[in-house]
């Protein structure tokens, strides 16, 4: 992949785990499961790209 892409998903990656920090620390009358799920989803998967990317980089 590009580093253009590596940055937009690196990016993404962390607003994703700010917007999960911030939905754990609500009370649990505010919280949305689902939401919360979802963004953990996205973020365990942005994630997962990207350590993979810096795998097939590495010159050994």
């Amino acid at each position: 992949m590009s580093t253009d892409v590596i940055t937009i998903v690196a990016i993404a990656s962390m607003v994703i785990w700010i917007m999960v920090s911030r939905e754990i620390v609500k009370p649990s009358k505010e919280k949305n499961r689902k939401k919360m799920i979802t963004l953990m989803s996205a973020g365990s998967l942005s994630t997962l790209i990207l350590t993979i990317s810096l795998f097939q980089n590495i010159q050994f």
